[in-house]
């Protein structure tokens, strides 16, 4: 596989805008082990191999267990997840695979219960920054591990 544009050297300002909006999300009240499994979840569901590649590693280095990335994709069925980190993972899949409709008054409900009015808003602006980024690397076909030197994710030693 072969990247089709260099979406970043093609759109500098764009995408300095977007990494602003990536690192105002990480700085934002939801914890950051939360926020990579839904980093995880919104590129399993998009099949953004670019995405996931560089999320795993993340989690690796930042101290996730190997095990619960893994169950991220059987995360229902995992007994590894807290209530409030299912409640994230529930509102990935809704907003990722947004339903005809709009989001069921009974997922707001499971995701209120366990966040915030502003943790809320938080997640919503992480999930939609993942989608985002994974529809950049989907469409121009970003190298999955292209990018590890200048994010620093040698570090998670899965090379």
């Amino acid at each position: 596989m072969s990247q089709r544009i260099d979406y970043a050297k093609q759109s500098p300002e764009l995408v300095r805008k977007m990494m602003d909006l990536s690192v105002a999300v990480k700085h934002g009240v939801v914890e950051q082990s939360t926020l990579t499994l839904v980093d995880i979840r919104a590129s399993q569901l998009n099949g953004c191999a670019f995405c996931l590649d560089m999320h795993v590693k993340e989690a690796r280095i930042q101290g996730e267990r190997d095990l619960r990335v893994h169950h991220v994709a059987i995360w229902r069925e995992s007994p590894l997840f807290s209530a409030r980190e299912r409640a994230a993972l529930t509102w990935t899949e809704a907003l990722t695979q947004l339903p005809v409709g709009g989001v069921p008054d009974e997922i707001y409900a499971r995701v209120r219960e366990e966040f915030s009015e502003k943790e809320i808003v938080d997640l919503t602006f992480a999930v939609m920054t993942i989608n985002a980024w994974n529809r950049l690397s989907i469409a121009f076909q970003a190298v999955p591990g292209s990018a590890d030197k200048l994010y620093g994710l040698e570090k998670a030693d899965l090379a």
